[in-house]
């Protein structure tokens, strides 16, 4: 197997794995309670909270752990409206977010808030006169995603930061795509709120961290007991945030070296498919990117089809979000970057990770290149998009 879609998922790391294990056999008690037992997995809990926030650049104490991206982002968003209901209403947010933000603003709305979309420019980055122009008194929220799930997109957050840091405005970003990926600690993305997930830089499912800058407005979205500084209520999976932690520690210590790598044989892989296979575009090539993500858009061709022909190859790859797969709508991020609709269907994202070498990449194209030209063949779709 050829496994090209990290950005969906990622393998647990084996020192990961290791580190888990005592919390899975021998040390499975409940971090709450006062006695050793309960002692010992309170410990692990907070030496991983201080490995995050050293790995991260801020305080132990503003580091809150959740059970994933999708929850950090509610927390988030959810938590600083309720904060500061009597402030305003105003949240400002992308075209482009992953479902968990953008799904969590069309909840708002209907729950009384008024939700501002900002437009992207044909390359997927978010245009900062337009963000300028949408904030008011009763703005309270923007959040910008850092780096786009589907098109690797990174977006100017440090920018942004700025602005909303100027207006008193409270900033929170989605980096589950970009932690591990970019050399760059948390803290120093300027925002007050940032989400990063463990699944995503090959630690285990079920435990992610939401950092909340010193003195950000935020109020828990769950009643329960005062677990996390009384933000984030339920038993903490132990095993899961020691995992967390140091999957977390070996991504961020190696983040430019592997980066370097990942860069050059994507370019590798765009560069031979560009070559090889006639009527294909590069979604987001002119703009800055992680270094491991491929969006590819072919013509005259359903994407679902060529995921579904990879696979009968033994190689992994996926339309876009794992979270969207069966919405029989085009992406949204590639519609809002303004791909027409049969563009965007036949859109495909590869994702490469610590185990996709130059071999991998030369057989996925090779792989790739005669699927296109069979499905091209046989496909009734013809014609200008």
């Amino acid at each position: 197997m050829i496994y090209l879609d990290h950005n969906a998922t990622t393998p647990l790391d084996p020192l990961a794995f290791e580190a888990m294990v005592p919390f899975l056999r021998e040390r499975w008690g409940n971090p709450s309670s006062p006695y050793r037992f309960g002692a010992q997995a309170r410990l692990a809990v907070e030496q991983a909270r201080q490995r995050i926030a050293d790995l991260s650049g801020c305080t132990r104490g503003e580091v809150v752990f959740c059970s994933g991206g999708t929850e950090a982002d509610n927390l988030a968003l959810r938590g600083v409206v309720l904060a500061l209901k009597t402030k305003g209403n105003h949240v400002v947010t992308t075209s482009i977010e992953h479902h968990a933000v953008l799904n969590t603003c069309r909840a708002l709305e209907k729950e009384g808030c008024r939700v501002t979309y900002l437009p992207v420019s044909e390359e997927g980055v978010v245009e900062m006169a337009a963000l300028a122009g949408s904030l008011c008194d009763e703005t309270i929220l923007v959040t910008v995603m850092h780096a786009n799930n589907e098109t690797g997109v990174v977006q100017p957050v440090e920018e942004i930061a700025a602005i909303t840091r100027r207006r008193g405005i409270v900033f929170h970003t989605d980096a589950v795509q970009s932690a591990g990926k970019l050399p760059r600690r948390i803290a120093e993305l300027g925002a007050d709120l940032v989400t990063f997930s463990g699944h995503k830089l090959y630690g285990p499912k079920g435990a992610a961290a939401l950092y909340v800058r010193e003195n950000t407005p935020l109020a828990a979205i769950t009643t329960g007991g005062p677990h996390e500084r009384g933000l984030r209520a339920g038993t903490e999976n132990v095993a899961a945030i020691v995992g967390f932690a140091a999957a977390a520690a070996l991504a961020f210590e190696n983040a430019e070296t592997e980066g370097r790598r990942l860069r050059a044989l994507r370019d590798r892989l765009e560069l031979q498919v560009s070559s090889a296979v006639p009527g294909v575009k590069i979604n987001g090539e002119g703009a800055p990117r992680v270094p491991n993500t491929s969006s590819l858009s072919f013509r005259d061709i359903d994407g679902e089809s060529i995921v579904l022909g990879l696979d009968v190859e033994g190689i992994c790859a996926s339309t876009g979000s794992a979270c969207s797969t069966g919405d029989p709508e085009p992406s949204h991020v590639l519609r809002a970057m303004g791909l027409s609709p049969r563009e965007a269907q036949g859109s495909i994202r590869l994702s490469l990770g610590r185990e996709t070498c130059q071999e991998d990449v030369d057989t996925t194209v090779r792989t790739l290149t005669s699927t296109v030209a069979r499905l091209r063949r046989i496909s009734s779709v013809r014609g200008p998009a």
